[in-house]
Parts: structure tokens; sequence; C-alpha cells
């Protein structure tokens, strides 16, 4: 007992030397306390010497076997399963009826009191402060033990004669619940209980101190709701738990809107202003049960289980409507765009569902406010090939394309290649939107695709070819880049030259895309030609086949000219776009041997209409 009082002095002057409401402390305290419980606790717990008695049920306690017991508990981190070892622990020593845990809960004033007998079966109730006739009570407020030779005051017919004793538990002089324990011989055990409350009480603590500790640093300091890296622990955790149950989970996604603007002209702290007020205002109306994170700078997001699309739409509607209650100076009513997806019908996947759930909320933002209400859109509501839809998914891609990974460019590619028999302005208008997917992923190359396509259209008319072979290498031309796909970020974004490594993998582009892009489909297989040699030079030093003039399609030559001149005019990473003059000039250098010379010279003629 002397080496627990020990443990508990150590433990008391830890908390003198700082307020327990300090983080910092709270994080040393947590490692003090595992320390002291877990690499010492048998020392701290004392070296007892074996005691046995023999109790009126036949039993042997064993005080040593007892500790060595609680020494082994392993780190767990659930107070439930800790005290389910506990229980195991003392019945398997003595035959006790039950035992009963009770933890003070402040914001009730109360103590939720958990009863388990010894056939498995659990009991449960609360007992309030404000009863100070209890003995549950008494011994929670006066720090006492409590030996009682009935448990009347339980209020459970089942255990009217049982004698039981009641422990406070008590870490840093703080009383945080109580132990009861029934046995006739509580008196003879005391010693043991209360070695046995003692540690409890510590573990208990240590338990509540590591999970406030993680819960700062899953916090975001500007809302308090979760951050990004706890909003994805719990999602993973609650889409699992989903999975399990065969229940639904949606997520709400929503984006203040203009705040980029009241940033730049009202100053970041009135954003600040408006992202505290939603979240404020979320964290109200918000369902019991649902989680709420900070998603990104402006983005809030909501993690409702069990919860359809229908049932998501009404939640956010009504948090649309309180948000557009709430006026603030110089903006006036708070306005979100919200997005939803559901699991299981939108995707199984954690990461596709995120990337649903912020592509509908784009979609929200484009489509604006009807009678001063936000558009919610789910991932349900739209047609995936939608111009508006593309984009969306074009900005989500450009955003968060090096956390996404290939996976979802590839489902782009196997949702474009699904659309076999569409006609040839479908085919256009998805191309487009395929094509403007792809550019997102480098904001510097964003529009390239489309401009090499109407300077390709502008040359391809120059020398007079066919209205359809126009239109084959308007459409070759907008897709000539999409073997990018396949190539890492990266690469693609490097600032200055790449390594031959490097240079070996972005050769690969005009490949992949003649490959994986347009030969599984049908209605695309006659631009392989353009897309593939776009690449090749006259000299015969291009890529991917080093092909030689004659060998060279027109239209791949043609690509090759607009693609070059757009790149030369337009700004990179590592150089600003340069000047008509100065891109007509290396166009010349390179007639006749990188580019067909006929070709550039009607080029050349044309190029200072184009524009950029």
């Amino acid at each position: 007992m002397k080496k627990e009082k020990n443990l508990a002095d150590k433990i008391t002057n830890l908390s003198d030397k700082a307020p327990v409401s300090s983080p910092f402390f709270q994080e040393k305290l947590v490692s003090k306390v595992n320390a002291l419980t877990f690499n010492n606790r048998a020392n701290s717990l004392s070296n007892p010497q074996t005691k046995n008695f023999n109790n009126d049920k036949g039993l042997t306690l064993n005080y040593k076997m007892v500790v060595e017991e609680l020494v082994k508990i392993p780190q767990i981190s659930s107070i439930t399963e800790f005290y389910s070892k506990i229980y195991s622990i003392i019945t398997q020593n003595i035959d006790s009826d039950f035992i009963a845990v009770g933890l003070f809960k402040e914001k009730s004033s109360c103590i939720n009191l958990t009863l388990k007998d010894k056939l498995g079966n659990f009991y449960s109730t609360k007992v309030f402060l404000k009863d100070i006739d209890n003995p549950i009570v008494q011994a929670f407020c006066n720090k006492e033990i409590i030996f009682k030779d009935d448990v009347n005051f339980l209020k459970l017919a089942y255990f009217k004669k049982n004698a039981v004793v009641i422990l406070p538990l008590i870490s840093v002089n703080k009383c945080i619940g109580v132990l009861i324990i029934e046995d006739n011989y509580a008196r003879q055990n005391i010693t043991l209980y209360n070695l046995i409350a003692n540690f409890s009480a510590l573990y208990s603590h240590n338990l509540e101190l590591q999970e406030m500790s993680e819960g700062y640093a899953n916090t975001d300091n500007l809302t308090l709701l979760y951050n990004h890296r706890g909003f994805q622990e719990i999602l993973s955790n609650e889409i699992s738990r989903a999975e399990i149950n065969k229940q639904k989970l949606s997520i709400v996604m929503m984006d203040v809107c203009n705040i980029t603007k009241i940033n730049r002209e009202l100053g970041h702290a009135k954003g600040d202003e408006v992202i505290k007020l939603v979240a404020e205002k979320v964290r109200q109306n918000m369902r019991e049960g649902d989680i709420a994170g900070r998603y990104g700078g402006d983005e809030i997001a909501i993690i409702m289980p069990n919860t359809s699309i229908a049932q998501a739409k009404y939640v956010a509607e009504y948090l649309t409507y309180s948000l557009s209650c709430c006026f603030i100076d110089d903006i006036g009513p708070v306005k979100v765009s919200v997005g939803i997806a559901t699991y299981p019908d939108c995707s199984e996947d954690k990461e596709k569902l995120l990337i649903l759930a912020e592509q509908a909320m784009y979609i929200s933002q484009a489509k604006g406010y009807k009678d001063g209400m936000s558009a919610i859109i789910s991932s349900a509501d739209f047609n995936f090939w939608d111009d508006v839809a593309l984009k969306s998914y074009a900005e989500v891609i450009g955003k968060r394309h090096a956390q996404l990974g290939i996976n979802f460019e590839d489902e782009l590619i196997s949702k474009f290649n699904a659309d076999h028999a569409i006609s040839g302005a479908r085919i256009s208008e998805i191309a487009t939107s395929l094509a403007g997917a792809i550019d997102a992923k480098d904001p510097y190359t964003k529009g390239h695709s489309t401009s090499v396509s109407r300077f390709s259209e502008a040359l391809a008319r120059a020398i007079n070819l066919p209205e359809d072979e126009v239109e084959r290498i308007k459409l070759g031309a907008l897709l000539h880049d999409v073997g990018k796909i396949g190539i890492p970020e990266t690469v693609l974004k490097k600032e200055g030259p790449l390594s031959d490594d490097e240079w070996a993998i972005m050769k690969q582009h005009p490949t992949i895309g003649a490959e994986k892009v347009l030969m599984p489909n049908p209605s695309l297989r006659d631009l392989i030609p353009i897309v593939k040699y776009h690449h090749e030079r006259i000299d015969g030093k291009g890529y991917p086949e080093g092909l030689a003039n004659g060998d060279i399609p027109l239209a791949a030559k043609i690509v090759a000219i607009a693609d070059t001149y757009h790149a030369l005019i337009s700004d990179r990473p590592y150089r600003r776009g340069m000047n008509i003059e100065k891109a007509i000039s290396i166009l010349n250098e390179g007639a006749g041997t990188q580019w067909d010379g006929d070709l550039v010279r009607t080029f050349i003629q044309i190029a200072p209409s184009l524009g950029v």
C-alpha cells in the first residue's frame, strides 16, 4: 500500500507542474502515466506476499496471481474492453456474483453504472450526484471505501442479500468513478481490491488523456471540427461499419461560395469568420451520430452513417437554409455549394466517394442559386459525360490528381470506351470533355488540346483537304495527348529539362494513347495514326517508331506543327510563352528536318490570324 501511495504521489506532483487543460501538459502526462502504468507498474503495484484466503464459495484467492494478471493486461484503447479484462481477472479468482463499474459524466452530473453478472448479463443505470443518500454517491464524493451488506441501493431485485464493497476510482487526486465488487469477504480482501481500484483508475485516466491528446491532433484549430486526417480516419471506420451492417452512408460536402473574393477584398480574417460560422451552424444542426470535418480550406464535409441519398438531401437542405438566414457584415447571407455521394449506391471505394461528392459540389457551384437557395446535387443526379459534370470532374482531378492515382483516370477511359455506338457529334462532345479533363492535370497545359485542334483544323483547311478529313484531323488533334493519362505527374510538371529516364517515360504517351484509349473503341480507331505518330520527325529522329518523311501520315504531320506552335507560345513551368515571331522562326529552322517544309510555310502564313 505504501508503494501505491508513492505512485499516486508521483502523479499528483506531475499535476502541480502545469494546468491539466494544457494540451502540451496532457501529452506529457499521457507519456508519464504510460510509463508509470505500463513500464513500471509491476514495481508500482508493490510486490505482495502470496496470501491465500478461502471464501464461502470454496475458492482460494491468490494475491500474487491476481497482481500478475493485472500486469499482463495489454495496452488497449477501449475503456469497455479494459473493464471486461478486470471483470475476468476478478471472477476467475473469486466466485463473485457480479462486479459493477461506474464512471462519472460531468456534463450530466451523474455516474453511469454498468453491472455484469456471472452469467454474462449486463445492467445499466444512472446514479445522479444529487442522490446524496446513495452509497455510490457517498463513496464517489468523499473518496472513501464503503462496505454494504446488501445492494438494495442498486434497486435490482436479483441481488438483494449480496455483500459488496464500493471503491472510489482515484487518479491524480481526482475521483473518476467507482468500482463495486460483490464478495462476502470484501473486508478481508480489501488490500487487493484497493490496489485493483487504484490500478483501474490510473488506467482509465490514461485512456481518457490519450483520447484527449488524439482529439487535439485530429482537431482543426479554426473550426474545432475534425481536421482532414481525423475526418479520413473516421470515414474509413464508418465505411467498414456500413459494409458489415449492410447500411448506406452519405457524404455531404459544402464549399463556401466566393471565399477567394472575400479573402482578397475583405481580408483572410473575414474569410475565417465565414468558415467558423459555417462550422458552427453545421455542428449545431447536424444530427446526432453525424461527423463533420474541415475537408479543405473552405470545404466542410459531413459523414452521415445509415443515411440514404434522399435523407442526406433533406438534412443538407435544412443546413443550407440555416446558413442563408445568417448575415455577415459586408458579405450578406452565407451561401454554400453542396454535393452528396452515398455508399454503396455511388461507389464502395472511399476515395471515389470523396471524388464524387466533390464533383457534385462543383456542379452545384456551376448551377448557382434558385430562390436564394443553392442547388443540392447528388452524384446520382447527373450524366457522367454531361459537359458541366466533366468540367467539374476535371477540376477535381486538377486539384487533387497527385493524391488520386491512375485508377481514376483508368475509370475515365473505361467510361469513354463504353460508348461504342454514338454519333460523330457525340464523339466530338465527349472527346472535348475528356481532353479537358486530361489537360486539367497540369494548369500550364489547360486548353492545350482544344487549341491544337483549332490550329490543326485551320492548317488542314488551308491546304484544301476534304471536309471529312478535316473533321478527322480536328478530332485526332483534340485527343493527341490523351496518352498523357498514363504519365506520372512528377514528369509532366517537372520544372526544367527531363532526365534520360524521364524522357523514356514521356515518350510512351503516343503509344499509350493509341493502344489504351483509341484501340478499344471501334469508332476512334481511324485516329490512331494521328495520335501515335504526331511526335515523329521528317529526318527519322522522332518517336515512338522513328518514322521518316514518307512514312509519316499527313494528318500526323499537321498535328505535329500545331502542337509545337501552341507549346512555344504558351507558358510552361520552366519558361514564359514566346511571342509569335520567335515561335515562327523556330518552326522555320526545323522545316524539312523536324517538320514538313511545305506545311510549315503554309502554317506561317495563317499563324498570325490564329491567336493563342
